[in-house]
């Protein structure tokens, strides 16, 4: 019973890793939002290259799956912040519905800095981010944890409306921190 226990739970950590491990995600998944490889429902302007930015904005394998909470400069770096509903994720990339299920109502809170003359991926790069829910009284502080090509932590929405996320960066001796908000239906 253990065995079968880690080994659904490998698999579905394995599942989150997917996107930095799996080359091939990128084919035929072009303009998508939310699949696992696709653009968010941003659109390309060359292979490679996201509108807004012209950099190279991938994850390492393809573009980056999950809502789009934020797009900008934060300290010296361009940051792309996205969620993805765990359950709805694992449940596109095959994992069965009975493991999956275990996730649900879990978001996953992906933070990608990048070099914005390079493109490049911030190696070493650190963070936090102070969540505070629609009532402004209750607030919750996650640590971000790199993962591949983003630093991120898993996170829950308690209930529907607006979401203000105060996040702090650094990599290094330099640093960045932007507020942004998203609202939760």
């Amino acid at each position: 019973m253990k065995m079968k226990r880690f080994a659904g739970w490998f698999a579905a950590i394995s599942i989150l890793a997917w996107p930095v491990l799996l080359p091939a995600a990128e084919t035929g998944q072009e303009g998508m939002p939310g699949m696992p490889g696709g653009h968010g429902g941003m659109k390309m302007d060359d292979h490679g290259k996201m509108g807004d930015h012209g950099k190279m904005m991938h994850d390492g394998h393809g573009m980056r799956s999950g809502e789009l909470l934020f797009s900008g400069k934060v300290g010296p770096w361009m940051m792309e912040a996205r969620l993805i509903e765990k359950q709805a994720y694992m449940e596109q990339t095959g994992v069965p519905a009975k493991i999956a299920a275990r996730f649900a109502g879990e978001r996953h809170l992906m933070m990608f800095l990048t070099d914005p003359t390079t493109g490049k991926t911030v190696s070493g790069a650190e963070g936090k981010v102070v969540i505070t829910g629609p009532d402004q009284a209750s607030s919750s502080k996650a640590t971000l944890v790199a993962m591949g090509a983003h630093i991120g932590a898993d996170v829950r929405f308690p209930r529907p409306g607006v979401y203000t996320f105060a996040a702090e960066f650094e990599s290094g001796d330099r640093k960045g921190n932007a507020t942004f908000t998203h609202t939760m239906k």
